[in-house]
């Protein structure tokens, strides 16, 4: 396990002058009872969980109590693009604060307009406009509401290996169990199957059978729902939790053309990829593709202080020039959110953190894992684009029977558990989802850092293997 260096153990950080409580047992004890007496946490049977107390972050890093250092492979929930504790971000959080802490989204704002303006800049085609949201949820809520309303229809179709959020329609338009105990839900959202070469539902064997066929089946689904019922499609651009499934040649411009050829909105969700994910501001740009609707979140200032919203294309945002949209929160587009996005913009543009991404994702990582597949058994597939990839774990690379069942728990799971727990060991926090281990590292992460976490996560593939046929 890496610990911090003498130095940092002593509980003072000569860079930021705060103090923490490394070693403090009385203070580790006291976040564990709160916790455990009083934090409801989400997705979780509470009893069975017992979250570890963090006490401080600093860039790829994050410590607990007792020093123990991790790297953090998965950007919290791949929303720490620039990474825990940046100065700047802090620094423009603070002096917002100092000025103007909150106004309400019915009068203008600096921040806010700055932020709305430099989105707009780096979207593709006519999006111009922002609607401000708290999160990624609530975005493709009102996303949703947006179409909606301007098409008059009210069915949404959405892929089955997706997550658009928890709120109420967003978890019925997402397609993997977690909408399960939610149900019944939205009766107006229908799921359909999207591009996943490696387990194809369509049996091709090549990207671009997979593309064709995907599409065949999107238009079936289409037309048989009621081409003229159907309000919008959304799909993540890149799916994110559910495989860092890359859409392959063609498929996007497809759905694009099936939108016009049946007037139905296109929202392309981002929410996990917007904002440097792969390399791009917006993860469309590298599939030539331009939406109606783009959802963001995550990225957009690294979560300092919740922020999201729809990006809205001119025709959209035109039906609502003497049309009331019904729909608002209080704290949209929240100054100090605002701020840490400006900037997150101003971060980027200076660093070059869109082509470090795409330097460290063709130079270090995708070579690095792809070299794996000779040395793991268990590894069935890799794939993902800048610093987003997903290693697909199996039993038989024959029969690509994975690792765990599909939405395992318990003993079932038990392999996964294992392999997790060997990357924690080494000092990496990975995620990880079903049979997979995503790498989602902070977009700064230093490259001994990333080296020394792939490092790690190969080695924990040896744990894998011992569950391979082979």
């Amino acid at each position: 396990m890496t610990t911090l260096p003498t130095t940092a153990r002593t509980g003072f950080d000569d860079r930021t002058g705060a103090h923490h409580p490394f070693g403090d047992t009385d203070a580790e004890t006291q976040v564990r009872s709160d916790d455990r007496s009083h934090v409801f946490h989400s997705w979780s049977a509470q009893a069975q969980i017992d979250p570890l107390p963090i006490a401080a972050g600093d860039g790829s890093t994050f410590w607990d109590y007792q020093g123990n250092a991790y790297l953090d492979f998965s950007s919290q929930l791949v929303n720490l693009n620039l990474g825990h504790q940046h100065p700047d971000l802090v620094a423009a959080i603070q002096q917002q604060a100092g000025r103007l802490a909150t106004i309400q989204p019915s009068m203008a704002n600096d921040v806010r307009g700055e932020l709305a303006r430099r989105i707009a800049r780096v979207a593709p085609g006519t999006l111009d406009k922002v609607f401000f949201t708290n999160g990624g949820a609530d975005a493709n809520e009102y996303a949703v509401r947006m179409a909606r309303r301007v098409t008059g229809r009210r069915k949404v179709l959405s892929m089955y290996r997706s997550y658009h959020g928890g709120t109420a329609t967003a978890i019925s338009l997402t397609g993997d169990p977690r909408r399960w105990p939610n149900e019944p839900s939205d009766p107006s959202v229908a799921h359909f199957f999207g591009p996943y070469p490696y387990r194809s539902a369509f049996h091709a064997t090549t990207p671009e059978e997979e593309t064709q066929r995907a599409l065949e089946h999107l238009e079936s689904v289409i037309v048989l729902e009621g081409a003229a019922t159907v309000a919008a499609i959304i799909i993540e651009t890149v799916v994110g939790t559910n495989g860092v499934l890359v859409p392959p040649p063609g498929y996007l411009p497809g759905v694009r053309a099936l939108c016009d050829k049946y007037g139905i909105v296109y929202i392309a969700d981002e929410v996990m990829v917007g904002f440097g994910r792969i390399g791009e501001w917006f993860a469309v740009d590298a599939f030539d593709v331009v939406p109606d609707l783009i959802t963001f979140a995550k990225g957009v200032n690294s979560g300092y202080v919740p922020l999201g919203g729809v990006v809205i294309s001119e025709p959209i945002a035109s039906y609502f020039d003497d049309v009331s949209f019904a729909g608002g929160l209080t704290y949209s587009g929240h100054p100090l959110a605002c701020a840490a996005g400006v900037a997150t913009f101003e971060v980027f543009e200076r660093d070059g953190i869109l082509e470090r991404v795409r330097d460290l994702g063709d130079r270090v990582v995708e070579p690095e894992i792809t070299s794996w597949l000779d040395k793991h058994p268990s590894l069935g597939e890799v794939r993902g684009r800048g610093l987003f990839w997903a290693l697909e774990l199996v039993r038989d690379r024959e029969t690509r029977e994975p690792l765990v069942p599909f939405n395992a728990t318990g003993a079932d799971a038990a392999p996964m558990g294992a392999v997790a727990a060997a990357c924690k060991a080494a000092g990496v926090w990975p995620f990880t989802h079903f049979n997979r281990v995503h790498i989602a590292p902070p977009l700064v992460i230093e490259e001994d850092e990333l080296r020394r976490g792939l490092a790690a996560i190969d080695a924990a593939l040896d744990v894998a293997d011992r569950y391979t046929a082979s």
